[in-house]
């Protein structure tokens, strides 16, 4: 049998290694094999690949700190306190022969899709990528508290002492006022690790105090991250003083240089980049903004969630501490538009289908509707050529319509879910519309396309159903 095993605890130094090597040490003598990824305090080591982790049959995480599990989807997951790996790591690999692999399905399918993409991230779009992901909760739950603080009325956050004020204050104020910070600081994170995160974070707050917006957290964080990297290269201190490393010498100096770095050198220029994009997006002539809408469409459905989809997600995401939500509602409709699409497709043709996709395609909906384009993917693989311009078409279409209508939205994510919401889409009826449409063309593109399966296929399909 093969493993893969994670251990960490709060200090990152001894602990750790303690577990690791009695989980390897009790492997040899249960003539098994193990992988031990060790996360310590100078980030983690021996790292598991996605190759690993498909290859093995359970997982064992002992940690005494929290471990992101979901690149472990899928797979049976054993979780130990870290003094059991450390006391009777035989003990712990013996429950772990025990574990039952979890049984897939579409949803799952789809999920490690995203996974395996995840982590065949690498170099700068990685680094972005995990900011970005980190930064979303903050964008979400502020924008929805400012959207509902506006259903008191469009003035009544103004009044001070007032729930609308107060609410305004918590998402605005305060969680908006942290999704720069945040994400050059995971940024930073993901490159060097947690020397990195008072660096980048710093680097981010002087970009929102000097008007530098996103694209200053970005740079911030990209200076963070790998000149924290370099020192770790350059500084040698004596095994004794190591523990000072990642809590004293890296991130002090590594603060002090980006944030003069920021202050003199790059803070200005790049808040004059982002006063001159923001006053273009708020001026838009509505050809202008239809032509925007119909690219974010076509980059949100060309990959489904990849480099392209990402990209103008990211862009949308970091103009919502500016004040320009329009994007962000034609780039959110975009992508709910194509696994709707491949639903409706479904429904309607029954005969262009196999079984196993008629079944995707009931997921499809839930999927389309919660704002997860990924759902699209099975379908796409299994026919590119047909499905990928289809869906396209559709995005564009729903993207210019969008931005055309003038509809915004206040939170990066949550799909159908937010429509509920007071006040955090605007001009309802025509966003609804907008998906609506893209969805009905790239469903006719997909029956225009697809050919007729097979007469054993469709007697397959009817079976099925």
């Amino acid at each position: 049998m093969k493993f893969v095993a994670v251990t960490s605890c709060p200090t990152g130094i001894a602990h750790t290694y303690m577990a690791a090597e009695s989980l390897e040490k009790a492997a040899k003598e249960l003539g098994v094999e193990i992988k031990v990824e060790t996360e310590g305090s100078v980030g983690p080591e021996n790292a598991l690949t996605p190759e690993d982790i498909r290859d093995a049959d359970a997982v064992i995480i002992a940690a005494a700190t929290q471990v992101a599990k979901d690149r472990f989807r899928g797979k049976p997951v054993l979780e130990v306190p870290i003094q059991d790996a450390i006391k009777d790591g035989k003990a712990v690999l013996q429950r772990a022969m025990k574990l039952e692999r979890p049984k897939a399905d579409y949803v799952t399918e789809v999920e490690k899709t995203k996974e395996e993409r995840s982590e065949s991230r690498s170099g700068i779009y990685k680094h972005l990528m995990t900011g970005v992901s980190y930064m979303i909760p903050f964008v979400v739950a502020g924008g929805i508290l400012i959207a509902i603080s506006f259903a008191f009325g469009i003035h009544a956050s103004e009044v001070e002492g007032s729930l609308a004020w107060a609410l305004n204050k918590i998402g605005g104020g305060t969680a908006f006022a942290l999704m720069v910070p945040i994400l050059a600081g995971y940024i930073a994170y993901s490159i060097a690790d947690r020397p990195g995160l008072a660096p980048g974070m710093v680097g981010g707050m002087l970009s929102v105090s000097l008007g530098a917006g996103f694209i200053g957290g970005i740079v911030a964080g990209f200076i963070a991250g790998y000149f924290t990297q370099w020192l770790k290269t350059v500084i040698k201190l004596p095994k004794s003083l190591q523990g000072l490393m990642p809590v004293l010498v890296l991130p002090l100096i590594s603060t002090a240089v980006v944030g003069l770095l920021m202050i003199y050198v790059i803070g200005k220029p790049v808040a004059a980049i982002m006063t001159a994009l923001t006053n273009w997006l708020t001026g838009m002539t509505e050809a202008n903004a239809i032509i925007l809408g119909i690219i974010l469409g076509l980059m949100m459905a060309l990959d489904m969630g990849g480099p392209v989809n990402k990209a103008a997600y990211t862009f949308a995401v970091g103009l919502l501490g500016s004040q320009v939500y329009m994007p962000m509602a034609a780039v959110m409709a975009a992508g709910m538009t194509p696994p709707l699409a491949l639903a409706l497709a479904t429904v309607i043709a029954k005969n262009k289908f196999t079984s196993e996709e008629l079944e995707a395609g009931k997921v499809a909906w839930v999927l389309g509707a919660s704002f997860i384009t990924e759902g699209a993917i099975p379908f796409a693989a299994a026919d590119p050529f047909r499905v990928i311009p289809s869906i396209m078409a559709g995005s564009a279409v729903t993207g210019a319509l969008s931005m055309a209508f003038g509809c915004k939205l206040m939170a990066p994510h949550g799909g159908i879910f937010v429509f509920f919401i007071p006040g955090v889409i605007t001009n309802l009826p025509m966003y609804i519309l907008s998906i609506v449409a893209g969805t009905i063309v790239s469903a006719l593109l997909l029956v225009a396309l697809k050919p007729n399966l097979k007469k054993t296929e469709n007697v397959a399909a009817s079976v099925s159903e």
